[in-house]
C-alpha cells in the first residue's frame, strides 16, 4: 500500500530563499507570507493553520490536513527531554556547567532543562536571544519586550534581524513549560553572530547557520564567565547553507577586525550588545 503525502509549508516572505527552494525540489508548495504579528490571521502560523483545515474539508483533496503546529505542541519539549537532555547527560558523564540554548519554538531549551536540572541542581540554564527578541527582556525583567517595541521605532512590518530560526515576541506553550528553570539570557546582536559564524568557519571548518551563531556567541560568553574549568554545552542546529541569502551575505560584507584567533574571538564578544 502506498503512502500519499500532502506538504503544504508556510513561511514569512522574508526569510532566506534556500529554505523556500530546498522545500519545492522535496516536492511542497510553499506559501510565503508578509511578516505580521501572531494575532494577525495572515501571519503564517495562522495561514498554516487555515491550509490545513482547508485540505481536511475539501471534497477534492485526498487524505487529511495536518497542522503541526510546532510552536505550542508540547510533543516538541517532551522530545528533548525524553531524548536530548538524557544524550547530552550521557556525552558529559554527568559533568555540565552549563547549558546555552536560543528559543524559537521554545522546545528544546524547555526539554532539555526540565531534563538536566532534577540530576543537575546547580546547573546554569542560559538562553541566547538575538537582537529584536521580548524573550531576553522576559527572562532578565519578567517583562516581554524588546527596545525596537519603543515609541517611534515599531514598523508595521518589522524585520528586527537576520537571525532566523530563534527569537520572538511572544510565550509559546513550549517554553513556558521550561521558562522557570532559565536562570539567565543573554543578547547578541547580528554582527556578532556574523562575525562568530565567519570565526568559527575560519578556525574550526564547520559552515554554521545563524541560530548556530547566536548560541556559539552566548555560550562563548558563558564560557568565558565560567573559567578554564567551565563545561558548557550549546547546540550547533542550523547549516549556513540555508542561510546564504541573508545571513550569509552579511557575512561576507563585514570587514576583517584584523584580529586573530582568541584575540578576535574575545572583540566579538565584548562588542555593543
Amino acid at each position: 500500500m502506498g503512502l500519499i503525502l500532502y506538504r503544504n509549508r508556510c513561511m514569512p516572505n522574508d526569510v532566506a530563499t534556500e529554505k523556500s527552494t530546498l522545500l519545492t525540489k522535496l516536492g511542497a508548495t510553499v506559501e510565503r507570507v508578509l511578516p505580521a504579528s501572531i494575532i494577525d490571521q495572515d501571519q503564517f502560523v495562522n495561514v498554516a493553520r487555515r491550509r490545513a483545515e482547508e485540505h481536511t474539508s475539501s471534497p477534492n483533496q485526498k487524505g487529511q490536513g495536518f497542522f503541526a503546529d510546532q510552536f505550542e505542541n508540547t510533543a516538541n519539549y517532551l522530545a528533548h527531554q525524553s531524548t536530548t537532555g538524557p544524550e547530552i547527560y550521557a556525552q558529559c558523564g554527568g559533568r555540565l556547567d552549563a547549558f546555552v540554548s536560543g528559543a524559537g519554538t521554545g522546545g528544546t531549551i524547555s526539554g532539555v532543562a526540565l531534563a538536566l536540572k532534577p540530576l543537575l541542581p546547580n546547573l546554569k540554564v542560559v538562553l541566547a536571544d538575538p537582537q529584536g527578541s521580548g524573550l531576553y527582556n522576559k527572562v532578565k525583567y519578567g517583562v516581554m519586550f524588546s527596545s525596537t517595541e519603543t515609541e517611534g521605532t515599531r514598523r508595521r512590518h518589522q524585520v528586527d534581524s537576520v537571525v532566523e530560526g530563534v527569537g520572538i515576541n511572544r510565550l509559546t506553550a513550549n517554553f513556558e513549560a521550561g521558562m522557570g528553570l532559565v536562570d539567565d539570557a543573554v543578547k547578541v546582536t547580528d554582527e556578532q553572530a556574523m562575525r562568530m559564524a565567519r570565526w568559527v568557519v575560519q578556525r574550526e571548518g564547520v559552515f554554521i547557520g545563524a541560530s548556530s551563531a547566536v548560541n556559539l556567541v552566548a555560550a562563548a560568553r558563558v564560557g568565558r564567565d565560567l573559567g578554564k574549568n567551565g563545561r558548557v554545552v550549546t547546540i550547533i542546529c542550523d547549516s549556513g547553507t540555508r542561510h546564504l541569502s541573508r545571513f550569509w551575505k552579511g557575512v561576507g560584507e563585514l570587514a576583517v577586525s584584523g584580529e586573530e584567533g582568541s584575540a578576535e574571538l574575545n572583540l566579538i564578544l565584548d562588542m555593543e550588545k
